[in-house]
């Protein structure tokens, strides 16, 4: 691994991390990868992160769990951020087809499958 370069012109932003289960099936999670390689996601999906407030957002596999950061602008509310880009019904549909790759029960809804993790350490803190 030779990590990864990152890049923002953003002076400050909130960072949010979540994780999410996937199922525990080799062939259903290399078909997760491959929707979500450059390219593959719907333009709508990304548009409408965008304009949620959300301005990177990356997701890391390990096994069959999912770790998201998400950047957003300063004044992010995330809760209503949720449930707005919930309701667009290209989410609830991009939502629906990658539901077969998740392990989120009857969690249907973007705000929640990805459960919010805590920062327990900060080199600068």
């Amino acid at each position: 691994m030779q990590g990864y370069k990152k890049e923002t012109n953003h002076q400050s932003f909130k960072r949010y991390c979540k994780v999410l289960k996937l199922q525990d099936n080799a062939v259903l999670i290399r078909k997760y990868r491959e929707v979500h390689k450059p390219g593959k996601v719907w333009p709508e999906i990304t548009r409408g992160i965008r304009e949620a407030g959300i301005i990177d957002m990356e997701i890391y596999l390990y096994g069959n769990i999912a770790f998201m950061i998400m950047d957003t602008v300063p004044d992010f509310d995330h809760d209503k951020a949720m449930r707005n880009l919930s309701a667009k019904p290209e989410q609830q549909e991009w939502e629906k087809y990658v539901s077969a790759f998740q392990q989120a029960g009857s969690l249907s809804d973007t705000p929640e499958k990805w459960e919010l993790i805590e920062r327990i350490f900060g080199l600068d803190k």
